[in-house]
């Protein structure tokens, strides 16, 4: 996935430069917001899964043997909307914990709605009740951060109690 992201920012970079050297300050400013906003997805969605391996590094210390397979490049469909990103598997015998996460990079991807930066997933196979949909957007402080969304469609802020849990679905200890 980092090869992908260097290229998409490499090619942002040259865009802006072109723009830039037309006087094309409204495409500039556009191009600027939208690299931004890649760079806070990039980091988001790395966070989220560093959090989600390290979660199973600390479980494997106690010989659970989890092992993690990764796909990158990784696309999904969340809504009407096609997210590039990356997928890992959490695997302990017939269980399996999934994430995915990703965005929209192109304009046949579509967009996302709801002021949302980037989409996820927390995939319990077989126990598809404990599924959760987790959204990237600005929360109080116009900060980024992920949120879960319930059943109401309201919006609960991730943490690491919460991925937690999910491994405790998953390896059966709760």
């Amino acid at each position: 996935m980092n090869e992908l992201n260097e290229t998409w920012t490499r090619m942002m970079n040259e865009a802006i430069a072109k723009a830039r050297a037309s006087g094309q300050s409204d495409v500039v400013e556009y191009l600027e917001l939208k690299a931004t906003n890649d760079s806070i997805r990039a980091s988001s969605v790395k966070w989220l899964f560093d959090s989600m391996f390290e979660i199973a590094s600390k479980l494997n210390r106690n010989n659970l043997q989890i092992t993690i397979e990764n796909e990158n490049p990784h696309s999904f469909a969340l809504g009407n909307a096609t997210l590039i990103g990356s997928l890992a598997h959490f695997r302990q015998g017939v269980r399996c914990l999934s994430v995915e996460a990703g965005w929209t990079r192109t304009p046949n991807d579509g967009f996302m709605r709801g002021g949302i930066l980037a989409g996820a997933r927390i995939i319990h196979f077989g126990i598809g009740r404990h599924n959760d949909e987790l959204v990237l957007a600005r929360g109080k402080e116009d900060v980024a951060n992920w949120f879960t969304i319930d059943k109401n469609g309201k919006r609960i802020l991730l943490d690491s109690n919460r991925l937690n849990k999910h491994f405790q679905i998953f390896l059966n200890i709760i």
